[in-house]
């Protein structure tokens, strides 16, 4: 039998204080998502002045990051450089701005986050993954 670890209300808790303070130290009004290994929403926050469609684009990043177990930007990347094919792949969200949690080799999770340029969003979204991961 394996076993495996999973996110606890702690975890998304200091996941989405990290991303949160990293987004409000910038003055960035962004959407942030967490999602479990199979991409199943945990939390999500809309700051302020961010428009209701980032909710639902950094849901996808993150469910993106969690099911493809790599960052949503390497999606991105695959269309940007010819693979067209990648567009009728079930995954909505294939931009910057999705980033896997990772523990012992294992994803357990995903932050994902919409609502400024492509790299402030993946900024954002890689400190909260990582603050997920300290006690």
């Amino acid at each position: 039998m394996l076993t495996k670890s999973v996110l606890s209300v702690a975890e998304i808790n200091r996941m989405l204080d990290a991303a949160r303070a990293e987004a409000e130290k910038n003055q960035w009004a962004v959407s942030i998502a967490i999602v479990d290994d199979g991409g199943h929403p945990l939390a999500l926050l809309r700051l302020d002045g961010c428009a209701p469609i980032g909710a639902y684009i950094a849901t996808e990043k993150a469910r993106t990051a969690a099911l493809g177990r790599r960052e949503s930007k390497q999606y991105e990347d695959m269309i940007n450089n010819g693979r067209t094919a990648f567009l009728n792949a079930p995954l909505v969200g294939t931009l910057e701005g999705g980033v896997p949690v990772v523990v012992h080799g294992q994803v357990i999770g995903a932050v994902g986050v919409s609502g400024v340029k492509a790299d402030q969003d993946a900024q954002v979204a890689k400190i909260g993954a990582v603050a997920g991961l300290q006690a």
